[in-house]
């Protein structure tokens, strides 16, 4: 007779919420399938992540990156689905879509959504944001902004146990074809500078490597650095002892280059990306970046756009420092000192004597940083008004700029990069004009002789031009995001971010709350109540009766750990988004607003 008492029963675990996925469907069409659609049914079996992205966002870029190493990890039973969703125009434009995919080395299928049909399907209201749909086809989790991989690798791992027990998990190849490669000397360039012999050096962006043209910008004299040494590099700036300093984007950091030795060597970064909570200043090699996309020298140091966390830095050569020099962190247009500043992925720098001259791509905005460190917008009004129109700056429009060029005159050109053309805005008139127009997507522009050279980024060279004396005339446009507004009622909003805690972990309270939430908007007339910064994240909102629409800024963060009491020192993980969400006040409109940063909406899971 046995006397032992019974093992005890395991508790079960926790019912996961699922909905039933919508199917997806995008006029555009897929890409990187050999021409062939897909559907949720021909996935069934397999899991199936959708990751909602615009390839003019530069944490949608990131959160590429993360997803490579879950990719190939799982890629016989894991199927990664790009679903681009624009922002601007011209993401809506086929041919550029196709381009991103290949610039960025997307190895999944693509779903072109111009028109954001499935975006809405799936009410989704941040880029980037990541689904996943189990083997059954239904919704198991959302996650909004980065930081999610090590969740969604821990998800996948259950789904994995729990389909292949079920027997309802299907294994193989998936539907991923890559496109035929393309030979060209350049291949998505990103800046240029002028080197002091009169040969031109390029950052061949999608190559990882840099290359040095001849004066006449087409004969290649050298390839530098295709070992590695880069990935993905962007801006390039001329030092006065003769080293070039490069934009290291992807890998985080920047670099000196020697065109003389030849040498390349580590100035900043750690190789690491930067988040919320870590140092801002210190030594330059001890001190995380955060997709660093161009450089310039003023005033005695480098100047750094971080296009990652909407800053400028600088790195002082005296003291080998880094430190932040403007900017919040929070995306958005405002201008003033540099610690209230606001951008939104800065991408190209311009130093005159008296002026920091920045291409603020997000908000469609040239801007300048003065000599005392206030930031001040020349041309732009905010986030989501871009377009092509000429006239006084207050009402000229530009469309995701990335690079600006001073000009001898006092002026600057901007590469209008999302309208295919290089814009002039003279300070001394307050004036924006057209200098060239069928340039297809340039990025960065650099002076030689009595010409320009332009980067055309989409075509995969530099184009020379003749500075016009008179602008070319073009016919106004104005555009608005196509993100339809969120309807809400005027009076009180309740606004909820959900965070779930990856199973296996737990909100990281050592050192006190492990949450907060920023909220404000725009007009600021908006919000009558619930402004501010708080560590708790859900919060009631007051909106004015009398502002009819505008947009509510809400950026949140958590930290959560492993939960494991064994361990004295748990591997901790931040998740974080900002969202910039259109709303419109109309009476009998939504009196609750909830914006999913990892999990499930309850109200939204059966």
């Amino acid at each position: 007779m046995n006397d032992a008492a019974p093992a005890p029963t395991p508790a079960p675990a926790p019912r996961r919420a699922r909905v039933r996925a919508p199917e997806l469907i995008g006029r555009g069409g897929w890409l990187n399938t050999g021409g062939k659609e897909l559907s949720l049914a021909e996935l069934r079996g397999r899991i199936v992540i959708l990751d909602f992205w615009t390839f003019c966002c530069i944490n949608c870029l990131h959160v590429l990156d993360e997803l490579r190493e879950l990719e190939e990890k799982h890629r016989d039973t894991v199927v990664i689905v790009g679903v681009h969703s624009p922002k601007f125009v011209h993401e809506a434009e086929h041919q550029a879509v196709v381009d991103a995919v290949e610039r960025y080395g997307v190895e999944h299928p693509v779903l072109d959504d111009p028109e954001l049909a499935t975006w809405k399907q799936y009410a989704v209201r941040a880029w980037p944001t990541l689904v996943v749909i189990d083997p059954e086809g239904y919704v198991v989790a959302q996650h909004a902004g980065e930081g999610h991989a090590h969740a969604i690798e821990r998800l996948v791992e259950e789904l994995e146990a729990e389909h292949g027990a079920k027997g309802t998990l299907r294994r193989g190849d998936g539907p991923y074809v890559p496109p035929e490669p393309v030979a060209t000397d350049l291949r998505f360039p990103g800046k240029a500078i002028a080197l002091p012999g009169g040969n031109l050096l390029v950052s061949d962006t999608t190559r990882h490597q840099l290359l040095e043209l001849g004066p006449d910008g087409e004969g290649v004299v050298r390839r530098i650095g295709g070992d590695g040494q880069f990935k993905e590099p962007q801006g390039l700036a001329l030092l006065p002892d003769g080293k070039v300093v490069v934009a290291d984007t992807v890998h985080h950091a920047l670099r000196t280059f020697d065109p003389v030795s030849g040498e390349i060597e580590l100035l900043a970064g750690t190789g690491r990306q930067w988040w919320q909570g870590q140092p801002t200043s210190g030594p330059a090699l001890e001190v995380d970046l955060s997709s660093p996309w161009d450089v310039a020298w003023w005033r005695g140091k480098v100047w750094i756009a971080m296009a990652g966390v909407h800053q400028l830095w600088t790195y002082d050569p005296e003291t080998r420092t880094v430190e932040v020099a403007a900017g919040t962190t929070n995306e958005g247009l405002v201008d003033g000192p540099g610690d209230e500043a606001w951008f939104a992925q800065p991408s190209g720098l311009a130093a005159t004597e008296d002026r920091l001259w920045v291409a603020d791509s997000e908000t469609s905005a040239l801007r300048y940083v003065d000599p005392e460190g206030a930031v001040h917008t020349a041309v732009g009004t905010g986030l989501f008004d871009f377009g092509h129109r000429d006239g006084e700056a207050a009402q000229a429009l530009l469309q995701h700029p990335l690079g600006v060029t001073a000009l001898p005159d006092g002026s600057v050109a901007v590469s209008d990069t999302y309208n295919h053309a290089l814009r002039r805005y003279d300070p001394a008139t307050g004036q924006v004009t057209t200098l060239a127009t069928d340039l297809r997507e340039p990025s960065d522009a650099v002076l030689v002789g009595d010409d320009i050279v332009v980067v055309e980024s989409a075509r995969h060279r530099l184009t020379r031009l003749r500075l016009p004396e008179e602008a070319v005339r073009v016919e106004s446009v104005a555009h608005r995001t196509q993100r339809s507004a969120t309807e809400v009622a005027p009076g009180r909003l309740q606004l909820d971010v959900v965070f779930q805690a990856p199973a296996g972990q737990k909100l990281d309270t050592r050192y006190g709350p492990s949450t907060r939430l920023l909220v404000s908007s725009t007009p600021p007339e908006l919000l009558l109540t619930g402004e501010g910064t708080g560590t708790d994240l859900a919060r009631e909102l007051a909106l004015n009766p009398e502002v009819a629409e505008g947009v509510l800024h809400v950026s949140a963060m958590a930290a959560s750990c492993d939960d494991d009491p064994e361990n004295e020192y748990p591997a901790c993980h931040m998740h974080q988004q900002d969202w910039g969400v259109p709303v419109r006040l109309v009476v009998g409109g939504a009196s609750r607003l909830p914006l999913v940063l990892a999990g499930m909406d309850p109200a939204e899971a059966s």
